[in-house]
């Protein structure tokens, strides 16, 4: 009896994952692309950010896991900002700084960058854990800074 040879269709290693028929070049994982984009200092933390819910790629919330490819755009949330990313490359060795403007586009938009110099420049709202209390001339800034409070809430309006 002779044995009939049999195919078998062998799948590719990335066909159960997003991007099916692209090349394994030009996907990599998100969490060595934030790495190698130079977006977070090491893999863990970047893989932490992504585990936290900081990391989004279209308004959906991402698995370390997850490939990109180019022209996707990545948010990450750096409290008190989120930045904005639009891949060029898709790439997983850190690259150096020079090299970053073809790595990524960074699509944030001005208010945030707003958001963030408003933040700086107030300096005594958000408080590091651990600084203890504000000093005299700190607590005078702070007050001046947010301006009066309504003290008595009898004569204050709530229709308006």
């Amino acid at each position: 009896m002779k044995e009939k040879p049999t195919t078998h269709k062998v799948s590719s290693p990335l066909s159960h994952r997003e991007g099916q028929g692209e090349s394994p070049q030009s996907l990599a994982r998100i969490d060595k692309w934030l790495w190698a984009a130079r977006i977070f200092k090491t893999r863990s933390i970047a893989a932490d950010a992504i585990k936290n819910g900081r990391v989004t790629m279209g308004g959906v919330n991402v698995k370390p896991s997850r490939m990109v490819k180019a022209g996707e755009t990545v948010s990450v949330r750096k409290p008190p900002v989120t930045y904005s990313f639009k891949i060029l490359k898709s790439i997983e060795q850190r690259v150096g700084a020079k090299l970053l403007p073809e790595i990524y586009e960074n699509v944030t938009p001005a208010d945030q960058y707003e958001l963030l110099e408003m933040n700086r420049i107030s300096g005594f709202v958000n408080r590091a854990r651990g600084t203890g209390r504000p000093t005299k001339k700190e607590r005078r800034a702070l007050d001046e800074f947010i301006g009066p409070v309504v003290e008595d809430f009898d004569d204050f309006d709530w229709e308006d």
